[in-house]
């Protein structure tokens, strides 16, 4: 592991659910940042306490101080809980802390509000569950007080767990519905193959797993070879051969439309929520 320089910032995490933890252990895995300089805070006294003892970070019960403790400051709060998190923090952030929400539907405008009326820089993340096996997808937007440094510092953190993109805040809600909802969408495309391999005669544990890397494999493919997906389609489908059939009964069942209502409905919700 990497040792980080001396002048790498202080992180501190409000809340140790699942994706801080992802992102806490990402980044010590990357060598971003050393368990010393990372203080975690939880009301539920076993998380943050797991979370530090399987990391090497310091546990906090006062939010307050893992401000103090802290340069950047990653608020991984339900957005129910945003308000009141903001209004306890409020006194103990400053101007120079860098402020990274992960919370959905919550604006940079809704943040500033709530931390007071100096300006803060804030950074909003919309970040995905495979983070926790470091292959999250990512979407981030800076607000308007924040550093052409600070974008260096997200980033950091953000790909230490997979890939990740700066994009306009109204865009977040798109990421929201494709990246942020998406595996839910991948989890139902590899059910229902698996449950078409059970149907055709195989085994459903090694169905489900063949449906799984096939999709695993596909996504490398796109990743790795920079070609468009129609391309890396037309080549598996011969002429009158097997795949150009499932094709055909993909379209005729209208799965492609199905995928794009399905981000756009996602999409939509999270824009409702954020407006809620």
């Amino acid at each position: 592991m990497t040792t980080p320089a001396p002048s790498a910032p202080r992180w501190g995490f409000v809340g140790s659910g699942k994706m801080a933890s992802a992102l806490v252990r990402g980044m010590i895995r990357a060598g971003t940042a050393d368990p010393a300089s990372i203080t975690v805070s939880d009301p539920i006294e076993a998380a943050r306490t797991s979370l530090a003892v399987e990391t090497g970070t310091t546990a906090a019960v006062d939010n307050r101080v893992v401000a103090a403790a802290s340069d950047v400051l990653v608020l991984a709060v339900k957005p129910q809980s945003m308000a009141g998190v903001l209004e306890e923090l409020r006194p103990a952030v400053t101007p120079e802390h860098l402020i990274i929400s992960i919370a959905a539907g919550i604006s940079i405008a809704t943040l500033a509000n709530g931390l007071g009326t100096d300006p803060r820089r804030i950074v909003r993340v919309m970040p995905n569950t495979p983070a926790l096996l470091g292959e999250g997808a990512s979407g981030y937007c800076l607000g308007p007080h924040a550093r052409p440094e600070d974008d260096a510092v997200v980033r950091s953190c953000l790909d230490a767990v997979g890939l990740s993109f700066r994009v306009a805040e109204p865009l977040l809600d798109a990421v929201t519905g494709l990246s942020g909802s998406g595996p839910a969408f991948a989890y139902v495309i590899i059910e229902a193959l698996s449950d078409g391999g059970v149907r055709m005669g195989l085994p459903r544990e090694i169905s489900t797993a063949l449906a799984a890397q096939t999709l695993l494999g596909a996504a490398k493919m796109v990743l790795e070879t920079g070609l468009h997906p129609g391309q890396l389609k037309d080549q598996v489908t011969s002429p009158g051969g097997t795949t150009i059939a499932g094709l055909h009964a993909l379209e005729r069942a209208g799965v492609r439309a199905g995928l794009i209502d399905a981000v756009e409905a996602a999409t939509k919700r999270s824009a409702e929520l954020g407006r809620g």
